[in-house]
């Protein structure tokens, strides 16, 4: 077990974001300056990489003469010139690519030492770094959605309407699938992007292979959208499994490029299951597939053979009959061992590294203890270690370790208080190290894998140096359970008065996956909450039970009855909040969005009278009406907790509201279908229930762009009238 240092954890409980002496800032933050103004935003070093196959040089783009420049350097050197934006422009436009705009640099990928991959307009271009020359690889129709390039950079495979298509050099936009049923989906995430899924297509080591989810939706039921850019309104139907329903039916394709051909893989019954984590083995023999059943408590890790489909075996099975098994992550080989790989599982209830062997042997475990492994980063010391980050520090923070395959106590490669995250260079000897804290804006450094800075790339100036802000600080409190320390984010107004009485807003999530205070710059508060704290309110964040990093115990503390424990622990937030004299009792707002307007809500009706005001947005009303993967997997079936959903469900609560209650909703929401909320609506007009309530037309489940800040004067105003 890792020591996770009790005297670093107990000194570093209370983390204070100083003030800067008030003579020194002068600007109060505007609406637009908290989401649009990108220069508040700490600086960064943009497209920030290794060089493939070099001797552990990096690029970036940085910023010269009022121009962007690619620059590549080594470790311990200066950093040149590849090619301005300029040169760029120039040389794509000679091989025949549209103009390149003005501060707009493309996105660049190494395939080389010396040559990089773009794409404009459709079109796929080889620039080489030394002549600077640009050339047409191929390219792919206009229309082309779910653009995914193989690892060897010469295919691209994408997705059109319900079908699926590869283009490589001599064979554009070649056509993997031919289904004329819109119900029947291919090359697209399936299962609602749910499991770690992030995409439909997964391409073999050497690109001569592509994987891909076939998703028939056709026993699906039909969910409407409206959109009202065309006159008249246009129903724009959307396939949305709801909790308890029928569920769509997912098989995975092989399309092999040299023969034309597909086989599927016989993955069984019953059809209603999830395919997740799909892994390529190293050969390019065999696809790994983790099976998980609809109730989401049973876990194969099946083999296939990728040129005939057939199931070859099942290595091993998780099952958890008390709450739930959670696939999340692919297998990750082993370089030079292909028959061993890397599993992450919380088995053992914390996110936890396993070395397996392909015959399905357990062999070692190799991180263990009360604590998360977040990202893996990959492999060193001549692959013989695995390089890991983790929550081993402190559960506000991230560091990257590294531990041996051959197992023993991890070591810490990166140093400096904060969230770190990291790229390993090409030889494996180092790493690229970006970081933040509550009072660290950004720096990036190369970091050897004895844990030395070797050299430091940017130290970003504090943005906000120019505004008056408050004081942040971070802590735990103890949650309703009296043990769990769950950590906090007060920010506190400028020129704070302890004596006087201040309005307070209380900015929540509390669900699955999701921090929200972390030991990252102004500790993880975003500048509308620093903007608050200028107009005069205290403004708290508590992660409840029920939110992530924390352990299976912490976030299944929710199971089977979401929204209840995690409001016993904002209620803990609220008692500590009214301890500090300082805080005005009878002027507490809160505010959340998703899950977080869920929460909102629920405080609002199931804990009346607590809080004066209340913003939700997108938020959840129903559980029933929810989607199945991730509703099912924290409530079971409507079906099987029938008492769960009753008590979740909040059109029960409506005539319960004390306050004033704004709901706020997008007109196309496809995650928390509009419904929700006009449902509520609805239950408050037949009980004489009086509500705020405003839409954003054409809106996704996020109100994003310029609206955002519309969207954000609406909810200030809001609080500025009521509160």
């Amino acid at each position: 077990m890792l020591n996770s240092s009790p005297l670093r954890l107990l000194f570093g409980l209370l983390v204070v974001v100083a003030q800067l002496p008030a003579h020194a800032q002068q600007k109060l933050l505007t609406m637009e300056d908290a989401f649009l103004n990108r220069s508040l935003q700490p600086e960064n070093l943009r497209q920030l990489t290794w060089i493939p196959g070099s001797k552990d040089e990096y690029s970036f783009l940085r910023t010269v003469g009022g121009q962007d420049e690619l620059v590549r350097g080594a470790v311990g050197g200066p950093a040149t010139a590849v090619f301005t934006l300029g040169q760029l422009g120039q040389a794509l436009q000679a091989a025949g690519a549209p103009a390149v705009k003005a501060a707009a640099f493309p996105v660049v990928t190494w395939s080389g030492p010396s040559s990089l991959i773009t794409s404009r307009a459709s079109k796929v271009y080889r620039i080489d770094a030394a002549t600077k020359q640009a050339t047409a690889l191929f390219g792919y129709d206009a229309a082309a959605e779910n653009v995914d390039m193989d690892p060897t950079k010469t295919r691209v495979a994408y997705t059109k309407s319900q079908n699926l298509y590869v283009s490589l050099a001599g064979r554009e936009d070649e056509a993997v699938t031919q289904e004329p049923n819109p119900g029947i989906v291919n090359g697209q995430a399936a299962h609602r992007s749910e499991f770690g899924i992030t995409k439909g297509t997964f391409w073999s080591p050497t690109g001569t292979k592509l994987a891909y989810y076939r998703m028939d939706q056709s026993m699906v039921t039909d969910y409407p959208l409206v959109t009202v850019e065309p006159t008249p309104a246009k129903a724009v139907p959307i396939k949305y499994p709801m909790a308890g329903d029928k569920s769509h039916e997912a098989t995975v394709g092989v399309y092999d490029l040299a023969s034309r051909k597909t086989v599927f893989l016989q993955t069984g019954e019953p059809r209603e299951q999830y395919l997740t984590n799909i892994s390529w083995s190293p050969d390019e023999k065999s696809l790994y597939v983790a099976v998980l059943n609809r109730d989401q408590n049973h876990l194969k890790l099946n083999q296939y053979d990728a040129s005939t489909g057939a199931f070859v075996k099942t290595l091993f099975e998780e099952k958890d009959d008390k709450t739930f098994v959670e696939p999340l992550h692919p297998l990750t080989f082993v370089p030079g061992q292909p028959n061993q790989f890397l599993w992450r599982s919380q088995r053992d209830g914390y996110e936890h590294l396993y070395l397996y062997s392909t015959s399905g042997k357990l062999l070692r475990q190799l991180t263990t203890g009360s604590w998360q492994v977040t990202e893996l980063v990959g492999f060193a010391d001549k692959n013989r270690e695995v390089v890991f980050q983790s929550t081993a520090a402190s559960p506000l923070e991230r560091h990257t370790y590294a531990v041996s395959l051959n197992g023993g106590k991890p070591r810490q490669l990166t140093s400096g208080k904060g969230t770190h995250a990291t790229l390993l260079s090409p030889s494996s000897k180092h790493l690229l190290d970006t970081y933040s804290s509550a009072t660290t804006p950004r720096v990036v450094q190369v970091v050897s894998l004895s844990g030395k800075v070797q050299q430091q790339l940017l130290k970003a100036p504090n943005p906000v140096a120019g505004y008056i802000l408050g004081e942040t600080k971070l802590f735990p409190i103890k949650a309703a359970d009296g043990t769990t320390d769950l950590y906090c984010r007060l920010i506190t107004p400028p020129n704070f008065d302890p004596a006087k009485k201040y309005p307070t807003v209380v900015y929540l999530y509390g669900g699955p996956h999701v921090q929200l205070v972390t030991d990252s710059w102004l500790g993880g508060s975003n500048l509308w909450m620093q903007l608050m704290a200028q107009k005069g309110y205290v403004v708290f964040t508590l992660d409840s039970r029920g939110s992530g990093n924390r352990g299976s115990a912490f976030e299944r503390a929710t199971f089977r009855q979401l929204g209840t424990v995690e409001m016993a622990d904002q209620l803990k937030g609220v008692e500590y909040l009214k301890s500090l004299p300082y805080v005005d009792q009878t002027r507490m707002g809160i505010h959340g969005w998703s899950f977080g307007g869920f929460m909102t809500t629920t405080l609002m009706t199931r804990s009346p009278g607590t809080f004066k005001v209340g913003v939700g947005g997108g938020p959840v009303i129903d559980w029933r009406m929810y989607e199945i993967m991730y509703t099912e997997r924290y409530m079971d079936t409507p079906q099987q907790n029938p008492d769960g959903y009753e008590k979740a469900n909040l059109l029960n609560y409506v005539d319960k509201l004390q306050g004033k209650l704004l709901l706020i909703h997008g007109t196309v929401d496809d995650v928390v279908v509009w419904q929700h909320s006009l449902d509520y609506l609805k239950t408050a007009v037949d009980k004489g229930i009086q509500l705020d309530y405003f839409v954003y037309p054409g809106h996704p489940h996020n109100v994003g762009g310029k609206d955002r800040v519309h969207l954000y004067n609406k909810i200030t105003q809001y609080f500025d009238e009521k509160l």
